[in-house]
């Protein structure tokens, strides 16, 4: 389940990303204040009823807008100002440090000597836990 869901978030941000960073453009062809027609990316096409370019009214209409996409998608070190350096640093140090191995593998209790066991309490009083 948790590959799964691990899956699909990976899906979700990678299609995020290349939303947020391909520029669209939409065309809608307006016809008596109705919309015939909406096209990503080409133009949208028409009613078939002509438009009079000389006439300054005419039925039909074209709109289109178009969204921006992210240009500069590179951050470079240099851009973070020093307590920004600071925290990455630290941060991706003590991040790592999580992970480390102690190879002695010392125990607080390995000097410890346990109490002489004189008799079995759970077996005299037949009390177990299951």
């Amino acid at each position: 389940m948790k590959q799964i869901l691990h899956q699909i978030l990976s899906s979700v941000m990678a299609f995020l990303v290349l939303a947020s960073t391909v520029s669209w453009t939409v065309d809608k062809h307006i016809c008596m204040g109705r919309v015939m027609d909406i096209s990503l990316f080409a133009h949208a096409d028409d009613c078939g009823m002509d438009m009079d370019k000389e006439m300054e009214k005419s039925c039909c209409d074209d709109e289109s807008f178009t969204v921006q996409g992210q240009e500069d998608l590179k951050i470079s070190f240099e851009k973070f100002d020093l307590d920004q350096q600071v925290f990455l640093v630290s941060f991706v140090r003590t991040y790592f440090q999580v992970f480390e191995i102690d190879p002695e593998g010392s125990s607080s209790f390995s000097e410890y000597n346990p109490p002489p066991l004189i008799r079995d309490v759970q077996v005299l009083d037949q009390t177990f836990r299951i």
